[in-house]
C-alpha cells in the first residue's frame, strides 16, 4: 500500500491529464481543489510513520490495515469477518498503541451483559449513593471479539455507543470520546455456538472486510517476527488530535457531482436491479442497501482518497470500497442461498454493469 498521488489519469472519463489528475472543472473551481489537493499532500505526509509502525507488527494484509485507517479518518466502524488467528487483535492494539489512545478489548461470550459493556451503578452502603463504573466501551478503539456469539441484548447495548455517540447509564447519558472506533470480529457464521447479527447492527458498520489467510511467503515472516528472540514493539507516532484534525480535512475532500451520481447508480441498483437493467438480480436480492451505504460510500471514498495524498475522489477510489460498504447491506434470498451466490457476486455484478463516469 502506498501513499501517493495517483498520476497520468484517462482523459475519456472526465478528468484532465494534468501533473496531478485533477477533474475537469471550470477555472475557479480547479484552483480550489490544486488547493485542497496541495493541503492533504501536506497533511497526509505522517501517514508514512504511521505505516512503517504499523509494519513492525503486521506482515500483509495490506487491504486489511488500509480499512481500518480509512474508518479511523472517516469517523466510522469495522465488522471484520475471518477465522481465528489472523491478527484481527493485533491489528486493532497495533493502531492504539500507534496513535496513542486507549484501547479494550471486550471477549464477547453468550453470558455477557449489557452491564458488562456499558458500565454500571454501584451502591455504598456507607455514602448511601450510587457511583457509576464506566465498562470497556469507554476507549477511544474498542475491539469487540466475536461479536456474535453474544445475545441480541449484549449486540443492542452497542447500538447507542456506535451510532449516537453516547451511553446511558442509569438515568445519565455519557458522550463518548471524539475519537472512538469499534472493530468488532465475527466467526463465519457456519462454526458452531454462533449467531447471525441483527441488520439493524449490521448496518452501523462503516465497512464490513473479510479477512484471508497469508501466502505462505508472508507466513513465514510471521513466523520468525513472533518466534525471534526480540518481539517488535510499537512506538506512538501520532497524537489522537492529529487524527480529529485530519477527519475535518477529509470532510473537505472533493466529490465531482458525477461520483455523487455514480454512488447512487450503485445504491439504486442494489434496491431495484430490474428498474435498472440487472433484471437476472431480481430474484436474488431479498433488500437492497439503505441510505446509510450511500453516505457512508462517500466519506469513505474520501478517506480513501486522502490516503492516496489526493483532495478528490476518482471513481477508482468508489470501486475500491464499494465492496466493503455494500456486501452487509445486501441481503440475498435463499434463492440466492441455494445456487452459492453471495453479496459478494451480487456487488461485483453491479460493479462491472454500472458505467464509470
Amino acid at each position: 500500500m502506498t501513499f501517493s498521488p495517483i498520476r497520468g489519469a484517462g482523459t475519456n472519463n472526465g478528468y484532465t491529464n494534468t501533473a496531478v489528475a485533477f477533474p475537469a472543472q471550470d477555472g475557479a473551481q480547479t484552483m480550489v481543489v490544486r488547493e485542497l489537493n496541495a493541503r492533504v499532500r501536506q497533511e497526509a505526509a505522517y501517514l508514512q510513520d504511521l505505516l512503517a509502525e504499523i509494519n513492525k507488527v503486521m506482515v500483509g494484509q495490506e487491504e486489511l490495515v488500509e480499512r481500518v485507517l480509512i474508518a479511523l479518518l472517516a469517523d466510522g466502524h469495522v465488522l471484520l469477518e475471518g477465522v481465528p488467528g489472523l491478527a484481527k487483535t493485533l491489528l486493532i492494539k497495533t493502531v492504539a498503541q500507534a496513535v496513542n489512545a486507549d484501547f479494550s478489548r471486550i471477549q464477547f461470550t453468550p453470558d455477557l451483559l449489557p452491564a458488562d459493556l456499558v458500565g454500571t451503578q454501584i451502591y455504598n452502603p456507607r455514602t448511601t449513593e450510587f457511583s457509576v463504573h464506566q465498562g470497556p466501551i469507554f476507549s477511544n478503539l474498542v475491539l469487540a471479539d466475536e461479536i456474535n456469539r453474544a445475545p441480541a441484548k449484549v449486540q443492542s447495548a452497542l447500538l447507542e455507543a456506535m451510532q449516537e455517540r453516547q451511553v446511558t447509564i442509569g438515568d445519565t447519558t455519557y458522550k463518548m470520546d471524539p475519537l472512538f472506533l469499534v472493530m468488532a470480529t465475527q466467526n463465519p457464521i457456519e462454526q458452531e455456538g454462533t449467531y447471525p447479527l441483527p441488520e439493524a447492527q449490521v448496518d452501523r458498520f462503516m465497512l464490513k472486510v473479510k479477512v484471508d489467510y497469508p501466502n505462505r511467503s508472508e507466513e513465514r515472516v510471521i513466523m520468525d517476527r513472533m518466534t525471534g528472540a526480540m518481539l517488535p514493539t510499537v512506538n506512538p507516532v501520532v497524537s489522537p488530535e492529529a487524527i480529529l484534525q485530519s477527519r475535518e480535512l477529509v470532510r473537505q475532500v472533493y466529490v465531482d457531482e458525477k461520483i455523487k451520481d455514480y454512488v447512487l447508480d450503485l445504491v439504486v441498483r442494489t434496491r431495484q436491479p430490474g428498474n435498472n437493467g440487472l433484471a437476472d438480480l431480481n430474484t436474488l436480492i431479498a433488500f437492497g442497501a439503505s441510505p446509510r451505504a450511500s453516505i457512508n460510500m462517500i466519506l469513505a471514498s474520501r478517506a480513501h482518497a486522502f490516503l492516496q495524498g489526493r483532495g478528490f475522489v476518482t471513481p477508482e477510489d468508489i470501486k475500491s470500497i464499494a465492496p466493503d460498504v455494500l456486501r452487509h447491506r445486501i441481503i440475498t434470498t435463499y434463492e440466492a442461498e441455494a445456487e452459492n451466490i453471495t453479496s459478494d457476486h451480487i456487488v461485483r455484478r453491479i460493479l462491472d454493469y454500472t458505467p464509470v463516469p
